[in-house]
């Protein structure tokens, strides 16, 4: 499937939208001042040991400490993947670090929400072919790559590699877009990976702990070793200096990827041409209409995400059972395109219309799985469980779409709803007579929202005099447009 890449840059924010067959498929931003943190290398002191937890936490400088667990102290992986009778258990964590040791570590998830960032000691470096794991002496190739042609691509790459007497050695990963690099490319990208891993380790005998020592690409250069595949047709950027920057950089490193990028000199701007600010409105709302009439209801929470299908207008088949089958088909669709859209990950709970037939329930399983294999995060997709409900996950490794451009609304702090005016208006009433019972001012002044005023001027006006002859002290009101309709403020004159 033919795929277009757009880049639309500022100095604030750069955002990337992948088009397929003219629709928005993922949307990814990153703001200059909210650059990720994931592949990030610093020099780390821990703070405190959990010996509970196996878990440290440990400070890199950042608002919040970040986590680190045991399972990804560096060999931890070669002692629990060893299998069989004699795999010994990961030694403890307080047996391996103590408060105060300066730590070198890298960021494998980004702080999110409430969470710190997770780290590891296990340290890799991303190349445009290889992936360096400079402690290890592992030579591996991805498991994308077909199984007959992994063995000499092992071979090749071991050579080249070399081993720690020759002055070679470390650990590398071929990864997938590197199948058919020549060794001369592949040398090129261990040179340049092994120098990285050098200023890194220059860097940490130098600067204290809390310091950065190496930061991950930006996203524009993401673009170009992460974001192209061979379905890629063309990477459009609307910058003239930064195409001229990422030009330079995907000749250095990735000079194929770099062949399709073009600058967009149009009039309209590039997101106007495929309605992707359009599209980012829609992903930020609950509804998401189907073109047959049908729609899904997204509901993100702190725990998991649920997405709800619904036949709405449609009454397009033959009978309800095809309606339902139909809808749940096309669902299937936006729903997957809709996770990556919108970058949900985590637990995700899908609760299609309930089909009486067993075939149309696997078609729709099999549909669904289908579109997720698309995905370029990792996702997992149970099956129908004794509720009619598909569990699954996708990884999170980064925020959501809707959390990075939104906030909490500030008048229900994010509950999604906020007390009818009726319901403030009885509060201050009662409010007045506990007042009453206390105080014994000249008058009480009201100072609310708008539409509470206005139902004591109207529909609530016999109530509020009456309470003004109970507690015989005049009542006035007043109406402030600044304020949410929960808000209001009694005044004692």
């Amino acid at each position: 499937m033919q795929q277009d890449i757009l880049i639309n840059w500022s100095p604030q924010e750069t955002r990337v939208a992948i088009v397929e067959s003219g629709a928005v498929q993922e949307l990814h931003v990153e703001r200059t001042l909210e650059r990720g943190l994931v592949g990030n290398v610093y020099l780390g002191k821990v703070a405190r040991v959990l010996p509970g937890m196996q878990s440290a936490f440990i400070d890199i400088g950042l608002e919040r400490a970040a986590f680190l667990h045991v399972a990804d102290l560096h060999g931890a992986q070669r002692e629990e993947g060893a299998g069989g009778r004699n795999a010994q258990p990961p030694k403890p964590i307080e047996k391996q670090v103590f408060e105060g040791q300066p730590l070198m570590v890298q960021v494998i998830k980004d702080p999110i929400g409430t969470k710190g960032a997770r780290l590891s000691t296990q340290i890799s470096i991303a190349g445009r072919l290889l992936v360096f794991l400079p402690q290890d002496d592992h030579v591996g190739v991805s498991q994308k790559i077909p199984a007959d042609q992994r063995e000499a691509l092992r071979g090749r790459l071991q050579k080249l590699v070399g081993t720690p007497e020759s002055g070679g050695g470390g650990g590398f990963i071929l990864r997938t877009n590197g199948e058919d690099a020549s060794d001369a490319e592949l040398a090129e990208d261990i040179a340049y990976l092994r120098k990285t891993w050098a200023r890194i380790r220059d860097a940490a005998t130098r600067l204290p702990a809390g310091s950065l020592l190496h930061q991950d690409l930006s996203l524009l250069q993401r673009v170009l070793r992460d974001l192209v595949t061979e379905e890629t047709q063309t990477i459009r950027i609307d910058s003239r200096e930064q195409f001229a920057i990422l030009q330079a950089f995907g000749r250095e490193f990735m000079p194929q990827a770099a062949e399709r990028l073009q600058l967009y000199k149009g009039e309209r701007p590039i997101f106007d041409l495929f309605n992707v600010d359009e599209e980012i409105a829609k992903a930020l709302g609950r509804r998401v209409d189907l073109k047959s009439g049908g729609y899904l209801i997204v509901d993100q929470t702190e725990a998991l995400t649920t997405v709800d299908v619904n036949t709405g207008g449609f009454v397009g088949a033959r009978n309800f059972d095809d309606t339902i089958f139909k809808t749940n088909l096309e669902a299937a669709h936006a729903i997957a395109r809709q996770l990556r859209l919108r970058n949900l990950g985590g637990i995700i709970i899908v609760d299609f219309i309930d089909m009486g037939r067993e075939d149309h329930r696997d078609a729709v399983l099999g549909e669904f799985r289908k579109q997720l294999a698309r995905d370029r995060v990792k996702t997992m997709a149970g099956g129908f469980s004794q509720l009619g409900l598909v569990e699954m996950t996708r990884k999170r490794t980064r925020e959501s779409l809707a959390h990075m451009l939104c906030e909490p609304c500030s008048a229900c702090q994010g509950a999604g709803q906020v007390r009818t005016a009726r319901s403030v208006a009885y509060d201050i009433l009662r409010e007045i007579l506990r007042e009453a019972r206390q105080f014994n001012p000249r008058e009480y002044r009201v100072v609310a929202s708008p539409k509470v005023v206005e139902l004591f001027l109207d529909e609530e006006s016999q109530y509020l005099a009456g309470l003004s002859d109970f507690i015989g002290k005049p009542i006035s009101l007043q109406s402030e447009s600044a304020m949410g309709q929960e808000q209001y403020d009694i005044v004692l004159l």
